[in-house]
Protein backbone atom coordinates (compact mmCIF):
# COMPACT_ATOMS: atom_id res chain seq x y z
CA UNK A 1 0.00 0.00 0.00
CA UNK A 2 1.31 3.48 -0.89
CA UNK A 3 0.43 4.89 2.53
CA UNK A 4 2.77 2.36 4.19
CA UNK A 5 5.78 3.69 2.31
CA UNK A 6 8.23 6.06 3.92
CA UNK A 7 8.42 9.60 2.55
CA UNK A 8 10.88 9.67 -0.38
CA UNK A 9 12.61 12.80 0.91
CA UNK A 10 12.99 11.20 4.34
CA UNK A 11 14.42 8.03 2.74
CA UNK A 12 17.21 10.13 1.20
CA UNK A 13 17.65 12.31 4.28
CA UNK A 14 16.46 15.46 2.50
CA UNK A 15 13.95 18.24 2.91
CA UNK A 16 11.19 18.80 0.37
CA UNK A 17 12.90 21.79 -1.25
CA UNK A 18 16.14 19.90 -2.02
CA UNK A 19 17.91 20.76 -5.29
CA UNK A 20 18.64 18.23 -8.06
CA UNK A 21 22.33 18.16 -7.05
CA UNK A 22 21.42 17.52 -3.42
CA UNK A 23 19.12 14.68 -4.46
CA UNK A 24 21.84 13.10 -6.61
CA UNK A 25 24.47 13.45 -3.86
CA UNK A 26 22.18 11.99 -1.19
CA UNK A 27 21.28 9.06 -3.44
CA UNK A 28 24.94 8.22 -4.06
CA UNK A 29 25.70 8.28 -0.35
CA UNK A 30 22.70 6.14 0.62
CA UNK A 31 23.17 3.70 -2.29
CA UNK A 32 26.83 3.20 -1.38
CA UNK A 33 25.95 2.71 2.29
CA UNK A 34 23.22 0.08 1.71
CA UNK A 35 24.52 -1.62 -1.46
CA UNK A 36 24.18 -5.44 -1.26
CA UNK A 37 27.89 -5.88 -2.09
CA UNK A 38 28.79 -3.85 0.99
CA UNK A 39 26.19 -5.64 3.17
CA UNK A 40 26.09 -9.26 1.96
CA UNK A 41 23.14 -11.18 3.38
CA UNK A 42 21.73 -8.14 5.21
CA UNK A 43 18.01 -8.06 4.37
CA UNK A 44 17.48 -4.69 6.07
CA UNK A 45 20.24 -3.11 3.99
CA UNK A 46 18.78 -4.68 0.85
CA UNK A 47 15.36 -3.25 1.71
CA UNK A 48 16.87 0.22 2.30
CA UNK A 49 18.79 -0.03 -0.98
CA UNK A 50 15.57 -0.70 -2.89
CA UNK A 51 13.86 2.13 -1.01
CA UNK A 52 16.49 4.74 -1.91
CA UNK A 53 16.50 3.59 -5.54
CA UNK A 54 12.73 3.98 -5.70
CA UNK A 55 12.95 7.39 -4.06
CA UNK A 56 15.64 8.55 -6.50
CA UNK A 57 13.67 7.29 -9.49
CA UNK A 58 10.79 9.57 -8.55
CA UNK A 59 12.64 12.63 -7.21
CA UNK A 60 15.17 12.75 -10.07
CA UNK A 61 12.35 12.97 -12.61
CA UNK A 62 10.88 16.49 -12.64
CA UNK A 63 7.44 15.30 -13.81
CA UNK A 64 7.17 12.49 -11.25
CA UNK A 65 8.54 14.72 -8.50
CA UNK A 66 5.91 17.36 -9.24
CA UNK A 67 3.14 14.75 -9.00
CA UNK A 68 4.64 13.30 -5.81
CA UNK A 69 4.92 16.75 -4.20
CA UNK A 70 1.27 17.40 -5.02
CA UNK A 71 -0.36 14.02 -4.33
CA UNK A 72 2.20 12.01 -2.37
CA UNK A 73 2.71 8.33 -3.19
CA UNK A 74 -0.68 8.16 -4.89
CA UNK A 75 0.49 10.67 -7.51
CA UNK A 76 3.17 8.29 -8.82
CA UNK A 77 1.05 5.17 -8.53
CA UNK A 78 0.30 3.93 -12.09
CA UNK A 79 -3.21 3.00 -10.98
CA UNK A 80 -3.90 6.59 -9.91
CA UNK A 81 -4.94 7.49 -13.47
CA UNK A 82 -8.63 7.24 -14.20
CA UNK A 83 -8.31 7.32 -17.95
CA UNK A 84 -4.85 7.00 -19.49
CA UNK A 85 -2.03 4.55 -19.88
CA UNK A 86 -2.42 0.80 -19.42
CA UNK A 87 -3.12 0.98 -15.67
CA UNK A 88 -6.84 0.55 -16.26
CA UNK A 89 -6.47 -2.31 -18.77
CA UNK A 90 -4.52 -4.93 -16.97
CA UNK A 91 -1.99 -3.55 -14.51
CA UNK A 92 0.83 -2.38 -16.82
CA UNK A 93 2.26 -0.10 -14.12
CA UNK A 94 4.73 2.65 -14.82
CA UNK A 95 2.79 4.53 -17.54
CA UNK A 96 2.28 8.29 -17.18
CA UNK A 97 -1.23 9.53 -16.46
CA UNK A 98 -2.76 12.65 -18.00
CA UNK A 99 -4.22 15.18 -15.57
CA UNK A 100 -6.20 16.56 -18.51
CA UNK A 101 -8.12 13.28 -18.59
CA UNK A 102 -8.80 13.43 -14.87
CA UNK A 103 -10.03 17.01 -14.70
CA UNK A 104 -11.61 16.92 -18.16
CA UNK A 105 -13.86 14.04 -17.12
CA UNK A 106 -14.99 15.98 -14.06
CA UNK A 107 -15.41 19.50 -15.41
CA UNK A 108 -15.77 18.89 -19.12
CA UNK A 109 -13.55 20.58 -21.65
CA UNK A 110 -15.16 20.90 -25.05
CA UNK A 111 -14.93 17.23 -25.98
CA UNK A 112 -11.31 17.04 -27.13
CA UNK A 113 -8.87 16.60 -24.25
CA UNK A 114 -9.62 13.02 -23.25
CA UNK A 115 -9.88 11.79 -26.83
CA UNK A 116 -6.57 13.29 -27.86
CA UNK A 117 -4.68 11.95 -24.84
CA UNK A 118 -6.11 8.43 -25.21
CA UNK A 119 -5.79 7.92 -28.96
CA UNK A 120 -2.82 10.12 -29.86
CA UNK A 121 0.67 8.58 -30.01
CA UNK A 122 2.35 8.54 -26.60
CA UNK A 123 5.98 7.94 -25.81
CA UNK A 124 6.69 4.88 -23.67
CA UNK A 125 7.59 5.14 -20.01
CA UNK A 126 11.24 5.15 -19.01
CA UNK A 127 12.70 2.08 -17.28
CA UNK A 128 15.42 2.05 -14.61
CA UNK A 129 17.85 -0.64 -13.55
CA UNK A 130 21.39 -0.85 -12.15
CA UNK A 131 24.65 -2.55 -13.10
CA UNK A 132 27.38 -3.51 -10.63
CA UNK A 133 30.95 -3.36 -11.96
CA UNK A 134 34.49 -3.61 -10.61
CA UNK A 135 36.81 -0.71 -9.83
CA UNK A 136 38.92 -1.51 -12.91
CA UNK A 137 35.86 -1.78 -15.19
CA UNK A 138 34.78 1.66 -14.05
CA UNK A 139 38.23 3.06 -14.76
CA UNK A 140 38.69 1.62 -18.25
CA UNK A 141 35.11 1.01 -19.42
CA UNK A 142 33.39 -2.26 -20.25
CA UNK A 143 30.25 -3.84 -21.65
CA UNK A 144 27.68 -5.42 -19.36
CA UNK A 145 24.47 -7.35 -19.95
CA UNK A 146 21.65 -6.10 -17.73
CA UNK A 147 18.29 -7.78 -17.19
CA UNK A 148 15.35 -5.46 -17.82
CA UNK A 149 11.62 -6.09 -17.39
CA UNK A 150 9.82 -3.83 -19.85
CA UNK A 151 6.54 -3.43 -21.73
CA UNK A 152 6.74 -4.32 -25.44
CA UNK A 153 4.39 -4.53 -28.39
CA UNK A 154 2.78 -7.95 -28.56
CA UNK A 155 4.42 -9.91 -31.38
CA UNK A 156 1.20 -11.86 -31.87
CA UNK A 157 -0.82 -8.84 -32.97
CA UNK A 158 1.86 -6.13 -33.38
CA UNK A 159 0.07 -3.92 -30.90
CA UNK A 160 -3.44 -4.03 -32.40
CA UNK A 161 -4.85 -6.25 -29.65
CA UNK A 162 -6.71 -8.31 -32.28
CA UNK A 163 -6.41 -12.00 -32.96
CA UNK A 164 -4.41 -12.77 -36.09
CA UNK A 165 -6.55 -12.40 -39.21
CA UNK A 166 -9.11 -10.13 -37.51
CA UNK A 167 -9.52 -6.39 -37.09
CA UNK A 168 -11.13 -4.10 -34.56
CA UNK A 169 -14.48 -2.45 -35.19
CA UNK A 170 -14.85 1.30 -34.84
CA UNK A 171 -17.01 2.08 -31.86
CA UNK A 172 -20.38 3.35 -33.12
CA UNK A 173 -21.32 4.81 -29.76
CA UNK A 174 -18.55 7.45 -29.90
CA UNK A 175 -17.82 7.22 -33.65
CA UNK A 176 -14.24 6.21 -32.87
CA UNK A 177 -13.44 9.29 -30.80
CA UNK A 178 -13.21 7.49 -27.47
CA UNK A 179 -15.31 10.16 -25.76
CA UNK A 180 -18.96 11.05 -25.58
CA UNK A 181 -20.56 14.41 -24.87
CA UNK A 182 -23.51 14.64 -22.49
CA UNK A 183 -25.88 17.56 -22.07
CA UNK A 184 -27.94 18.22 -18.96
CA UNK A 185 -30.52 20.96 -18.47
CA UNK A 186 -30.09 22.75 -15.14
CA UNK A 187 -31.56 25.86 -13.54
CA UNK A 188 -28.47 27.68 -14.82
CA UNK A 189 -28.94 26.51 -18.40
CA UNK A 190 -27.67 23.57 -20.43
CA UNK A 191 -24.47 22.09 -19.00
CA UNK A 192 -22.24 20.06 -21.29
CA UNK A 193 -19.65 17.54 -20.17
CA UNK A 194 -17.32 15.20 -22.03
CA UNK A 195 -16.34 11.81 -20.67
CA UNK A 196 -14.91 8.47 -21.62
CA UNK A 197 -17.04 6.33 -23.89
CA UNK A 198 -18.55 3.60 -21.69
CA UNK A 199 -18.83 1.13 -24.56
CA UNK A 200 -15.20 1.09 -25.73
CA UNK A 201 -13.61 2.39 -22.50
CA UNK A 202 -12.17 5.35 -24.38
CA UNK A 203 -10.27 3.35 -26.99
CA UNK A 204 -12.47 4.33 -29.92
CA UNK A 205 -12.66 0.74 -31.12
CA UNK A 206 -14.07 -2.58 -30.04
CA UNK A 207 -12.09 -5.80 -30.26
CA UNK A 208 -14.41 -8.78 -30.76
CA UNK A 209 -11.63 -11.39 -30.99
CA UNK A 210 -8.75 -10.42 -28.67
CA UNK A 211 -5.21 -11.61 -29.30
CA UNK A 212 -4.63 -14.67 -27.05
CA UNK A 213 -1.07 -13.60 -26.24
CA UNK A 214 -1.89 -10.16 -24.82
CA UNK A 215 -5.65 -10.61 -24.17
CA UNK A 216 -6.42 -7.61 -26.35
CA UNK A 217 -4.05 -5.17 -24.65
CA UNK A 218 -1.60 -4.99 -27.52
CA UNK A 219 1.25 -5.01 -24.98
CA UNK A 220 3.09 -7.66 -22.99
CA UNK A 221 5.74 -7.63 -20.29
CA UNK A 222 9.03 -9.30 -21.17
CA UNK A 223 12.37 -9.74 -19.47
CA UNK A 224 15.17 -8.69 -21.81
CA UNK A 225 18.96 -8.90 -21.59
CA UNK A 226 20.39 -5.64 -22.91
CA UNK A 227 24.07 -4.93 -23.52
CA UNK A 228 25.19 -1.67 -21.94
CA UNK A 229 28.37 0.10 -23.00
CA UNK A 230 29.88 1.65 -19.85
CA UNK A 231 32.34 4.48 -20.59
CA UNK A 232 35.80 4.71 -19.03
CA UNK A 233 35.90 6.97 -15.99
CA UNK A 234 32.30 6.55 -14.86
CA UNK A 235 31.77 7.11 -11.14
CA UNK A 236 29.63 5.32 -8.56
CA UNK A 237 25.96 6.30 -8.77
CA UNK A 238 26.17 7.87 -12.24
CA UNK A 239 23.47 6.93 -14.75
CA UNK A 240 23.71 5.94 -18.42
CA UNK A 241 20.78 6.78 -20.71
CA UNK A 242 19.93 4.37 -23.53
CA UNK A 243 17.48 5.93 -25.95
CA UNK A 244 14.55 3.79 -27.07
CA UNK A 245 15.30 0.84 -24.75
CA UNK A 246 12.47 1.49 -22.30
CA UNK A 247 8.77 0.60 -22.49
CA UNK A 248 7.11 0.61 -25.90
CA UNK A 249 4.99 3.63 -26.77
CA UNK A 250 1.21 3.57 -27.20
CA UNK A 251 -0.67 4.24 -30.41
CA UNK A 252 2.50 4.25 -32.47
CA UNK A 253 4.43 6.48 -30.08
CA UNK A 254 8.19 6.06 -29.77
CA UNK A 255 9.58 3.84 -27.00
CA UNK A 256 10.86 5.30 -23.75
CA UNK A 257 14.45 5.28 -22.58
CA UNK A 258 16.41 2.95 -20.32
CA UNK A 259 18.41 4.43 -17.45
CA UNK A 260 21.19 2.27 -15.99
CA UNK A 261 22.68 3.41 -12.67
CA UNK A 262 26.24 2.15 -12.17
CA UNK A 263 27.32 0.77 -8.81
CA UNK A 264 31.06 0.16 -8.28
CA UNK A 265 32.39 -2.57 -5.99
CA UNK A 266 34.94 -1.57 -3.37
CA UNK A 267 38.56 -2.37 -4.20
CA UNK A 268 40.88 -4.17 -1.81
CA UNK A 269 43.71 -1.67 -2.38
CA UNK A 270 42.49 1.47 -4.11
CA UNK A 271 40.07 4.24 -3.27
CA UNK A 272 38.79 6.92 -5.60
CA UNK A 273 38.49 10.65 -5.18
CA UNK A 274 37.25 12.27 -8.37
CA UNK A 275 39.74 11.17 -11.05
CA UNK A 276 42.44 10.44 -8.50
CA UNK A 277 43.35 6.97 -7.23
CA UNK A 278 44.42 6.75 -3.58
CA UNK A 279 46.68 4.01 -2.20
CA UNK A 280 47.96 3.47 1.36
CA UNK A 281 51.30 1.67 1.09
CA UNK A 282 53.23 0.10 3.98
CA UNK A 283 57.03 0.49 4.18
CA UNK A 284 59.42 -1.26 6.54
CA UNK A 285 61.41 0.74 9.02
CA UNK A 286 64.60 0.03 7.07
CA UNK A 287 63.08 1.00 3.70
CA UNK A 288 61.81 4.28 5.08
CA UNK A 289 65.11 5.04 6.86
CA UNK A 290 67.63 4.09 4.19
CA UNK A 291 65.47 4.55 1.10
CA UNK A 292 64.58 1.79 -1.34
CA UNK A 293 63.21 1.02 -4.76
CA UNK A 294 59.80 -0.56 -4.30
CA UNK A 295 57.00 -1.93 -6.50
CA UNK A 296 53.83 0.17 -6.29
CA UNK A 297 50.47 -1.34 -7.40
CA UNK A 298 48.58 0.75 -9.97
CA UNK A 299 45.58 0.17 -12.25
CA UNK A 300 48.10 -0.54 -15.04
CA UNK A 301 50.11 -3.04 -13.02
CA UNK A 302 53.09 -2.63 -10.69
CA UNK A 303 55.59 0.17 -11.29
CA UNK A 304 59.02 0.77 -9.77
CA UNK A 305 59.38 3.81 -7.54
CA UNK A 306 62.43 5.11 -5.64
CA UNK A 307 61.62 5.90 -2.01
CA UNK A 308 64.08 8.52 -0.67
CA UNK A 309 65.87 7.92 2.61
CA UNK A 310 64.29 9.37 5.72
CA UNK A 311 60.70 9.01 4.45
CA UNK A 312 58.16 9.61 7.21
CA UNK A 313 54.74 8.10 7.83
CA UNK A 314 52.08 10.16 6.08
CA UNK A 315 54.35 11.24 3.22
CA UNK A 316 52.43 11.34 -0.07
CA UNK A 317 53.96 10.58 -3.47
CA UNK A 318 52.25 11.31 -6.78
CA UNK A 319 52.31 9.03 -9.82
CA UNK A 320 51.25 11.18 -12.74
CA UNK A 321 48.75 9.75 -15.21
CA UNK A 322 48.04 6.62 -13.15
CA UNK A 323 44.57 7.67 -12.03
CA UNK A 324 41.08 7.43 -13.54
CA UNK A 325 40.53 8.45 -17.20
CA UNK A 326 38.48 11.61 -17.68
CA UNK A 327 34.88 10.67 -18.43
CA UNK A 328 34.40 13.50 -20.91
CA UNK A 329 37.69 14.24 -22.61
CA UNK A 330 41.22 12.92 -22.85
CA UNK A 331 43.83 12.35 -20.19
CA UNK A 332 43.83 10.69 -16.79
CA UNK A 333 44.05 11.69 -13.17
CA UNK A 334 46.98 10.86 -10.90
CA UNK A 335 47.62 8.23 -8.25
CA UNK A 336 48.53 9.38 -4.75
CA UNK A 337 50.51 6.97 -2.56
CA UNK A 338 50.45 7.61 1.19
CA UNK A 339 53.33 5.98 3.07
CA UNK A 340 52.71 4.08 6.30
CA UNK A 341 55.94 3.10 8.09
CA UNK A 342 55.45 -0.23 9.86
CA UNK A 343 57.15 -0.52 13.26
CA UNK A 344 58.79 -3.95 13.61
CA UNK A 345 57.54 -6.33 16.30
CA UNK A 346 58.84 -9.59 17.73
CA UNK A 347 62.52 -8.54 17.58
CA UNK A 348 65.26 -10.93 18.68
CA UNK A 349 67.68 -9.98 21.44
CA UNK A 350 70.40 -9.28 18.89
CA UNK A 351 68.11 -7.01 16.89
CA UNK A 352 67.11 -5.09 20.01
CA UNK A 353 70.77 -4.64 20.98
CA UNK A 354 71.56 -3.25 17.52
CA UNK A 355 68.69 -0.79 17.83
CA UNK A 356 69.92 0.26 21.27
CA UNK A 357 73.36 0.85 19.82
CA UNK A 358 71.78 2.89 17.06
CA UNK A 359 69.81 4.92 19.61
CA UNK A 360 72.94 5.53 21.66
CA UNK A 361 74.78 6.76 18.56
CA UNK A 362 72.07 9.37 18.01
CA UNK A 363 72.21 10.52 21.62
CA UNK A 364 68.72 9.29 22.45
CA UNK A 365 68.21 6.86 25.32
CA UNK A 366 65.79 4.00 24.41
CA UNK A 367 64.24 4.22 27.88
CA UNK A 368 63.77 7.96 27.66
CA UNK A 369 62.34 8.93 24.30
CA UNK A 370 63.19 12.39 23.10
CA UNK A 371 60.30 14.69 23.96
CA UNK A 372 59.03 17.40 21.69
CA UNK A 373 59.34 20.91 23.03
CA UNK A 374 56.04 22.47 23.91
CA UNK A 375 55.15 25.65 22.12
CA UNK A 376 54.83 28.59 24.44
Amino acid sequence: MAEDKRDYYEALGLSKGASDDEIKKAFRQQAKKFHPDVNPGDKDAESHFKEVNEAYEVLSDSDKRSKYDQYGHAGVDPNFSAGSGFGGFGGFGGMDFDLGDLFGSIFGGGGGSSSRSRNAPRKGERVRTDATITFEEAAFGCEKDVSVMRVELCDGCMGTGCKEGTTAEKCTHCDGRGTVTNQQRTPFGVMQSTGECPKCAGRGKIIHQPCPKCRGLGMVKRNRSIKVSIPAGIDNGQTISMRGQGNSGANGGEPGDLFVTVMIRQHSLFEREGNSVLLAMPLTFVQATLGAEVEVPTLDGKVRYAIPEGTQTGTVFRLRGKGIPNLRGSGRGDQYVTVNVVVPTGLTGEQKELLQQFAASTGVSPSEPKKKKRKK
